[in-house]
C-alpha cells in the first residue's frame, strides 16, 4: 500500500504496480515527494512545462513540455503506458545503460539504443487523447 507523505493525488498515484502522475495543464508547478509503492520511494514535479518522476532519486521518466501518464509500469523487459498532453512531446526514460529498445507509440513502431548511463529520448506528438506508448528490450 503506498503512503502518502507529502504526495498530492493529484499528481501521483498507484493502482498495484502501475503509477499514474502527472497534469500538463496547470501553470503552477506541483511536487509530491516519499510516495512509497512496493518498497520504492517515488517522486514527481509536473506543470505545463515538464513532468518528471523520480525511482529512488534516479530519473525514470521527464517529458518536455509536461504530460499526464496513466498506468505506468516497469518490467525486467517491458515498459508501457498511457500518455496525454499538448502537442510534440520529448519523452526521457532512464533504463539500462547501452541496450537496445523497440518503442511501440501508437501504431508506429521504431527502434533506439540507450546512452551510457541509461537514457532513451524519443518524440510523440501528445493530445487529450491517450496514447498508449509500448517500449521492449532488445
Amino acid at each position: 500500500m503506498a503512503a502518502e507523505q507529502g504526495a498530492t493525488p493529484e499528481i501521483i498515484s498507484n493502482q498495484g504496480s502501475a503509477i499514474s502522475f502527472g497534469d500538463y495543464e496547470t501553470e503552477k508547478k506541483q511536487k509530491a515527494d516519499g510516495y512509497e509503492v512496493a518498497g520504492d520511494i517515488y517522486s514527481v514535479k509536473t506543470h505545463n512545462e515538464v513532468t518528471r518522476l523520480e525511482k529512488n532519486g534516479s530519473l525514470l521518466f521527464e517529458s518536455v513540455p509536461g504530460s499526464a501518464v496513466r498506468g505506468f509500469v516497469i518490467g525486467e523487459r517491458t515498459v508501457s503506458f498511457s500518455a496525454q498532453g499538448a502537442g510534440d512531446t520529448r519523452i526521457t526514460l532512464g533504463l539500462e545503460a547501452e541496450t537496445g529498445y523497440h518503442i511501440t507509440i501508437g501504431d508506429t513502431v521504431g527502434s533506439a539504443k540507450s546512452n551510457l548511463s541509461g537514457k532513451v529520448s524519443f518524440s510523440a506528438e501528445l493530445s487529450k487523447e491517450p496514447l498508449a506508448v509500448f517500449i521492449e528490450k532488445i
